[in-house]
C-alpha cells in the first residue's frame, strides 16, 4: 500500500511532465491589434470560400499561401484556444486530422511548428506584394518545405485537390453557423 506522500508526490511529478510540453499557439500576423475581426471566424470563412473555389487559387500562390496560413493558425487555436475548443469540438478533431493531407500537399514539414509555417508564408506573401518573386522562392526553404524553393512555389500555383481538408473546414464552418444560431436563439451555451 503506497503512503500519501509518496502518492502525492507521484501527482506531482505528473503535473511536472504536464507542464514540460508547451501548448502549440499561432498567430496571424494581419491580425494582431485587431479587436474587432475574429481571426478564427475568418479564417474558416476564407478557406471555406477558397477551398470551395479553387480556380480561385490557380496561378496565384500568394492566395495559396494565405489559404496554408489559416488552415495552420486553425490546426492550433480551434483545439487549444481556450474559446474554440469548447464552441467547435467536431473542427478540433477534423482540422487535426486533415493537417496531415495539406502539409502533404505542400511539403511541409510534419513536424513544423506552425508559427514557423505561418511566418515563412508570410515572407512569400510580402515577396509577391512587393514583387520580388525571387525573395518568395527563397522563403520556402528546406527543411521546413521540401524540397523547397521554385518546387514548391510551383505546389503553391497550381494547389491539388484537398479534399479531407475541404470537408473539415465546410463542416466547421457549419459548426460555426450551428453555434451562432443556438446562442442567438438561446438554446446553446454562452461563452464570453
Amino acid at each position: 500500500m503506497m503512503s500519501s506522500r509518496r502518492v502525492l508526490f507521484l501527482g506531482l511529478l505528473g503535473l511536472g511532465a504536464c507542464a514540460a510540453t508547451p501548448v502549440e499557439t499561432a498567430f496571424l500576423p494581419e491580425f494582431r491589434g485587431f479587436v474587432s475581426i475574429d481571426p478564427v471566424r475568418h479564417s474558416i470563412e476564407q478557406g471555406a470560400d477558397l477551398l470551395t473555389n479553387r480556380s480561385r487559387l490557380m496561378g496565384q500562390p500568394w492566395e495559396t499561401a494565405r489559404l496554408v496560413q489559416a488552415l495552420e493558425f486553425l490546426a492550433v487555436e480551434v483545439p487549444n484556444g481556450p474559446r474554440w475548443n469548447v464552441m467547435l469540438p467536431m473542427a478540433q478533431l477534423t482540422l487535426t486530422a486533415a493537417r496531415a493531407e495539406w502539409r502533404q500537399a505542400f511539403g511541409i514539414a510534419p513536424d513544423a511548428r506552425a508559427q514557423e509555417v505561418i511566418d515563412s508564408l508570410t515572407e512569400v506573401r510580402t515577396a509577391f506584394a512587393e514583387q520580388r518573386p525571387a525573395a518568395a522562392v527563397a522563403a520556402l526553404r528546406a527543411p521546413l518545405f521540401t524540397p523547397g524553393g521554385q518546387e514548391t512555389l510551383n505546389r503553391f500555383a497550381d494547389p491539388p485537390a484537398l479534399p479531407r481538408t475541404t470537408r473539415a473546414i465546410i463542416d466547421a464552418r457549419q459548426e460555426l453557423i450551428s453555434q451562432s444560431f443556438e446562442r442567438r436563439s438561446g438554446r446553446g451555451f454562452v461563452i464570453r
